[in-house]
C-alpha cells in the first residue's frame, strides 16, 4: 500500500512538473493563479517582465546601450542575443509577445524604470529608427512602450536631489545622455496624450501597483521599498530619508544615480522576491557613508526567497548585510559585461558564513573571460550561465520553479528545469 502511494505521489509531482515546463519543449502558457517573472537577456541591459495572479503584466526596466560606442560591443560586454537581426527594445516586445496573457496581450499594465541609465531604460544613439510621428527615436523603454503601451509608467522623482533639466542644461548639445534624457521626455509627452499615466515610484506604498483584473488574490501585493533616498520604515506607509540634506550648489553632496534606484518585493502567500535596480551597498575609500543604501534596505525588506543581485552583481554592491538578511534560496543575477559578478560580491553571495541555507544561483548571460578570473566559484556555485531566467510560482505562492529559456532563438524552448522550491514565509 505504501508502494502504491508512493509511486501514485511520484506520477503526480512529474504530472506537475511537466505542466509547468518540459526540457526540449516550448514554456506552457501562463495560467490564471501563477506568478511569473521573467528575466529578459538582449545581451544589451536588463529587462524583466511579469504576469501577476490575475494576469496584471508588469515591466521592470528595458535597456538598450549605444551600439555606436565601442565598449557595447567590444570583448568587454557579451553579444546582442538573440542575434542582431533586431535592435533589442525588438526583442524584448517579441519575447512579450509570446509569453503575455491572451487577454492583455496588446499592451502593459505597469512599466517601471529603476533608475535613468542607458541599460536600465535605454540610449539615443543616432541610427535608431524613429516612432511614426518622427517625435523621438526607439531604444529601451520608448521602443517597447511605442509598441507596447503602457497604462501607468513609473519612475523616480527626477527633481531629485535637483531637477534632472538643470544638469543637462550645462552640457553640450550632442551630449550622448542630454539626448537621450531628451528623447525619453518627448516619449512622455505623446505617451501621455494616448492614455499612458506617469507617476513617480512612492516608497512605502503597497497600492501603488496591484491587481488591476481580479482583486480576488488576497495573499498577492507588491511593497515599495525604495525611491531616490526614500527607504520604507517598514511600518504603514512611512518612509524616512536616508541621505542628508543636499547642497544643490555643490554636486559632491549629491547621490549618484545608481543610490538613487528604485527598489520593490513582491509578495505572494509564502513566496516574497526583491528587485532592486543598481543599489550600492559597499562604501569605498572616499565615498560617504550614506551610499551604504542597502543596509536600510535590508533591514525592513528581511527574509526573501529570491533576489536579484543589486547592480548586475558588481563590485559595490549586494553587502554582507544584505546578504546575511535576505538569505535568499535563490539568486539572480542579469549579466551584460565581464564586471558581473565582481569576485568578492560573489564570495558573500556565497559564504556559509552570512548564511548556512543552500543556495542556487542564477545568470542570464556569463562571460568567458568572467569565468577564467574568477575561476572554479563560478561552476560551484550557478546552476545556470546563459539564458532567460523565468521563476514560476504556483497558485497560493507555496511552491516555485526556476526555468531557463534558450535565448539563442526566438522562439521560447525550455533549457532546463530547476525546483520545486518551497517558500519559506516570514524567518
Amino acid at each position: 500500500m505504501k508502494k502504491i502511494f508512493l509511486i501514485a505521489g511520484l506520477f503526480i509531482l512529474l504530472n506537475t512538473n511537466a505542466q509547468v515546463a518540459k526540457v526540449g519543449e516550448p514554456l506552457p502558457e501562463w495560467k490564471a493563479g501563477w506568478l511569473d517573472l521573467h528575466h529578459i537577456n538582449t545581451g544589451r541591459g536588463n529587462a524583466a517582465y511579469y504576469i501577476f495572479p490575475d494576469g496584471t503584466t508588469m515591466l521592470l526596466d528595458a535597456g538598450e546601450m549605444d551600439p555606436t560606442n565601442p565598449r557595447t560591443t567590444s570583448r568587454r560586454n557579451t553579444p546582442i542575443r538573440p542575434d542582431d537581426s533586431r535592435p533589442p527594445y525588438e526583442w524584448i516586445v517579441n519575447y512579450i509577445k509570446q509569453v503575455a496573457p491572451q487577454q492583455n496581450n496588446k499592451g502593459i499594465d505597469y512599466a517601471l524604470i529603476t533608475h535613468f541609465h542607458d541599460d536600465h531604460f535605454g540610449s539615443f544613439y543616432p541610427q535608431a529608427p524613429l516612432s511614426s510621428d518622427k517625435k523621438f527615436v526607439l531604444t529601451g523603454i520608448t521602443g517597447v512602450g511605442d509598441l507596447l503601451p503602457f497604462r501607468f509608467l513609473l519612475q523616480r522623482d527626477d527633481h531629485y536631489p535637483v531637477p534632472l533639466a538643470t544638469i543637462l542644461k550645462r552640457l553640450p548639445q550632442d551630449n550622448h545622455y542630454r539626448q537621450t534624457w531628451y528623447n525619453y521626455q518627448s516619449f512622455i509627452n505623446v505617451a501621455s496624450t494616448k492614455g499612458t499615466q506617469v507617476q513617480y515610484f512612492k516608497a512605502g506604498s503597497r497600492t501603488q501597483v496591484g491587481l488591476l483584473h481580479d482583486k480576488s488574490y488576497k495573499d498577492f501585493y507588491v511593497q515599495n521599498i525604495k525611491s531616490n533616498g526614500w527607504i520604507w520604515t517598514g511600518k504603514d506607509t512611512s518612509t524616512t530619508q536616508h541621505f542628508p540634506a543636499i547642497d544643490t550648489s555643490n554636486p559632491k553632496t549629491w547621490p549618484d544615480e545608481n543610490s538613487l534606484s528604485n527598489a520593490l518585493v513582491i509578495h505572494y502567500g509564502n513566496f516574497s522576491y526583491y528587485t532592486g535596480g543598481d543599489n550600492p551597498g559597499n562604501v569605498f575609500l572616499g565615498d560617504p557613508e550614506w551610499r551604504d543604501v542597502e543596509t536600510p534596505m535590508a533591514k525592513v525588506i528581511g527574509a526573501v526567497d529570491i533576489a536579484t543581485m543589486d547592480h548586475h552583481g558588481n563590485r559595490d554592491a549586494v553587502n554582507a548585510n544584505m546578504v546575511k538578511t535576505l538569505q535568499p534560496n535563490v539568486w539572480i543575477e542579469q549579466v551584460w559585461t565581464a564586471d558581473h559578478p565582481g569576485p568578492e560580491t560573489l564570495i558573500r553571495v556565497t559564504s556559509p558564513y552570512l548564511y548556512t541555507a543552500k543556495r542556487d544561483l542564477f545568470a542570464t548571460n556569463m562571460m568567458e573571460a568572467t569565468e577564467l578570473v574568477i575561476g572554479p566559484l563560478i561552476q560551484q556555485s550557478y546552476k545556470s550561465l546563459q539564458g532567460h531566467i523565468l521563476v514560476r510560482v504556483l497558485p497560493g505562492g507555496k511552491q516555485y520553479y526556476v526555468i531557463i529559456i534558450d535565448d539563442s532563438t526566438p522562439g521560447k524552448l525550455v533549457k532546463a528545469v530547476f525546483g520545486p522550491y518551497e517558500a519559506r514565509g516570514k524567518l
